[in-house]
């Protein structure tokens, strides 16, 4: 598909992609916006040239300060909308007079739009699903022998974490405060972490509920799942592991986390499809699945210092994932849990085999034994001040490219008291 709006080659937001987000509009305020190449489009604008008029919506359906709503009339409505927008803006399909209506009403330049929380996100799950990164923390922290607990290829590991702290891109994050024991000390003291850690993560969105004591099989997940986004959880390391045992994360994770602001449908996905990892010994019947079910999604990590340049410094691939997102949704609801409309499942961790692609400083910095060396000669062990971490991903295939933008955090010096 070729558009009549620019589309630069390497953007992540070609006609086949067609995300889903909320933008402040100037004279509009929040409605529901797409993006192709460098263009937000506002679909708000859209509805009131009548375009949207075939598949029921009223303008009022896009002037949302949120998706939840829009995502809970249901994929076939979404793509119904994301047919109609490819169709406009496919070249030679709408008139002249039209695209200059187009252009006035519904067009901005990305740059002069800002991206606002794009869910209202009721829970908040995180797995730990890549068993390359589970097992380099297993063998930081535990016997190298036995890195992996013996539960890790039998059920897909996750905690359920603090919804309200979730952040769009572009947010700024003091260091968090923790209690931490240091390894001299014969008590804990109160401290700014001196551990803080991105971690390269994907999440996905929940698209439409189950009743309370209903399950949903790996079969149906995907009709459960809307789309996916960037996912940085942020971590303190040394308040981590003071903390987590016996019930696991919590002061350590609750202060941040930060997702794109474009949700991607599974749709756009499709043509990055892939298998995953074989899973031995066999899971459990439940956690069985046909077919293709992971995505081969290109992911990297870029540091930049307060006074200097974005640095990569981690490379990986959502293919890698042990556990995918039906076996994620399907144990999840097992046991009856209802899920609802805008919730976020994080995918974990996602690590691949080699040193290059590990998904956290923890593991680049093999706990700070192997500092990373930046182009301004500086080191990083962790994640300093001042320091913006940026997040970016999109898959790629037979000309086709598919993206998410970016999730980026500033980090600003612990508060004071």
């Amino acid at each position: 598909m070729n558009s009549w709006i620019e589309i630069e080659a390497d953007s992540d937001f070609s006609l086949d992609n067609i995300p889903f987000g909320i933008g402040l509009i100037p004279g509009s305020g929040k409605c529901i916006c797409t993006r192709i190449g460098n263009t937000v489009i506002n679909l708000a604008g859209m509805a009131k040239l009548g375009y949207f008029d075939h598949p029921g919506f009223r303008v009022s359906d896009f002037e949302k300060p949120v998706l939840n709503d829009f995502i809970a009339n249901g994929k076939k409505s979404a793509c119904r909308v994301r047919t109609i927008i490819q169709e406009c803006f496919t070249k030679g399909i709408v008139s002249d007079s039209d695209m200059s209506l187009i252009r006035q009403i519904a067009l901005h330049k990305a740059s002069e739009i800002q991206m606002l929380m794009p869910l209202q996100v009721g829970d908040y799950t995180d797995f730990y699903s890549s068993m390359e990164h589970a097992t380099n923390v297993g063998m930081m922290f535990r016997d190298p022998a036995n890195a992996l607990l013996p539960n890790w290829k039998h059920i897909p590991v996750g905690y359920h974490g603090r919804a309200s702290s979730i952040l769009v891109s572009g947010a700024e994050v003091h260091r968090p405060k923790g209690q931490i024991k240091p390894a001299d000390a014969a008590s804990p003291v109160l401290s700014p972490t001196l551990q803080l850690d991105f971690e390269l993560e994907t999440a996905f969105v929940i698209g439409k509920g189950n009743s309370l004591g209903d399950s949903i099989s790996t079969s149906e997940a995907e009709d459960y799942i809307f789309g996916m986004l960037l996912f940085n959880d942020l971590s303190a390391r040394d308040i981590q592991s003071w903390e987590y045992v016996p019930l696991g994360p919590f002061l350590s994770k609750n202060f941040a986390s930060v997702i794109s602001p474009w949700v991607v449908t599974l749709e756009a996905l499709e043509p990055f499809r892939c298998a995953g990892p074989v899973q031995q010994p066999e899971v459990l019947p439940y956690l069985r699945f046909e077919g293709e079910r992971n995505f081969d999604l290109k992911l990297e990590v870029l540091i930049k210092p307060g006074t200097g340049s974005e640095v990569s410094v981690c490379k990986s691939n959502f293919n890698y994932m042990y556990w995918n997102m039906s076996q994620q949704l399907a144990h999840h609801t097992v046991n009856g849990c209802n899920m609802r409309v805008g919730d976020v499942c994080g995918s974990g961790t996602i690590s691949g085999p080699v040193e290059g692609s590990y998904g956290s400083m923890l593991e680049l910095s093999w706990k700070g034994t192997k500092p990373l060396q930046l182009p301004d000669g500086s080191e990083r062990k962790f994640i300093n001040d001042n320091d913006t971490v940026i997040m970016r991903g999109f898959g790629e295939k037979d000309g086709i490219r598919v993206g998410f933008g970016e999730a980026a955090v500033t980090v600003l010096p612990a508060k004071q008291g």
